[in-house]
C-alpha cells in the first residue's frame, strides 16, 4: 500500500500527559482522511507532530515517502499547512504575504502573482486592497492562511478546523478545491467538528479518543449503515450515556 502519511507507535507526552498514546495512522495517497476526536483528544498535538511543528516523545512518522525526523525540509516543500493556531505576518497586506509565501517556495514571480490574484478572488477576499492582515476578520485571516496553504500546489494538505469562522459561500468554493485536488493525486488530512463536512470531503476517518486511535478505516465501513454522528458518539465511548438534563427544562 502506498501511504502518503503512516506513523509507528507515535506518542507524545507533555509531562506527566500523555496526549497522544502510540497510534498507527495510517492514510492512502490521493484520499481525504477526517481526524475525528473530543476536544481534548490529540488531534491538533498529532497533525503538529505530522507537520514537523513538535517533535514526538517517541514513535515515527512518515510522510511522502520520507521519515520526517530525517528529511524535514524535503517533506515541507511538498506539503500545505492550515494549523490550529493563526500565524501571518500582520503588517504585510493580503496579496503581499500571498506572494511573500509563494516567493518562499521557490515560485516565479509571474507564477505567484497569477496565483495570489486567482487565491483571493476564489476566497471572497479581493477586495482587501490596502488593508493590513491585523485589521482582517478571523474569517478573512482563516481564508488567507488556506490561501497560503495552497499556493504551491501541496501533494498533501493538512487543514485544522479549515472551515471555523469562514462563510458559506467560501466553504462551497474550498471544498470545491479540495475535491479537484483529491482527483489529481493529492492527500488530504483534515480535522473538523462538523461531521457534515466530513461525510461530504471524506472517503477514509480515523476516530481519536483520550490519545488512542479507537477506530480506522474507509467512511462506509466507519458508519456501517449508520450517520456518522452516531459511529463517532460510540466510538468516543459516550454512546451509553443518558441524555443531558437541566433540572428548569
Amino acid at each position: 500500500m502506498d501511504y502518503a502519511i503512516e506513523t509507528l507507535g507515535l506518542t507524545k507526552d507533555f509531562g506527566a500527559n500523555r496526549a497522544v498514546d502510540g497510534i498507527r495512522v495510517m492514510v492512502e495517497r490521493g484520499t481525504s482522511y477526517g481526524f475525528l476526536g473530543p476536544n481534548g483528544a490529540g488531534k491538533s498535538t498529532t497533525i503538529k507532530m505530522l507537520t514537523g511543528i513538535l517533535a514526538p516523545s517517541s514513535g515515527e512518522v512518515r510522510v511522502l515517502g520520507h521519515v520526517l525526523a530525517r528529511s524535514p525540509l524535503q517533506v515541507k516543500r511538498r506539503i500545505g499547512v492550515v494549523p490550529e493556531e493563526l500565524c501571518l505576518f500582520e503588517n504585510l497586506r493580503g496579496n503581499e504575504y500571498l506572494t511573500f509565501v509563494a516567493r518562499m517556495y521557490r515560485l516565479p514571480r509571474e507564477t505567484a502573482l497569477r496565483r495570489t490574484g486567482e487565491l483571493l478572488e476564489l476566497l471572497g477576499i479581493a477586495d482587501t486592497g490596502k488593508t493590513l492582515v491585523s485589521e482582517f476578520s478571523h474569517g478573512m485571516k482563516k481564508k488567507l492562511t488556506l490561501a497560503a496553504a495552497l499556493i504551491h500546489d501541496p501533494e498533501l494538505l493538512f487543514l485544522d478546523e479549515p472551515f471555523e469562522g469562514v462563510d458559506p459561500i467560501a466553504s462551497r468554493s474550498i471544498r470545491h478545491v479540495l475535491d479537484r485536488m483529491v482527483a489529481r493525486g493529492a492527500t488530504i488530512f483534515l480535522t473538523s467538528h462538523v461531521l457534515e463536512v466530513v461525510e461530504k470531503l471524506c472517503t477514509h476517518v480515523g476516530i481519536v479518543n483520550k490519545g488512542k486511535l479507537v477506530r480506522q478505516g474507509s467512511l462506509q465501513e466507519i458508519s456501517a449503515g449508520a450517520s456518522l454522528e452516531d459511529a463517532f458518539v460510540a466510538a468516543a465511548g459516550q454512546g451509553n450515556l443518558p441524555p443531558a438534563e437541566l433540572s428548569w427544562l
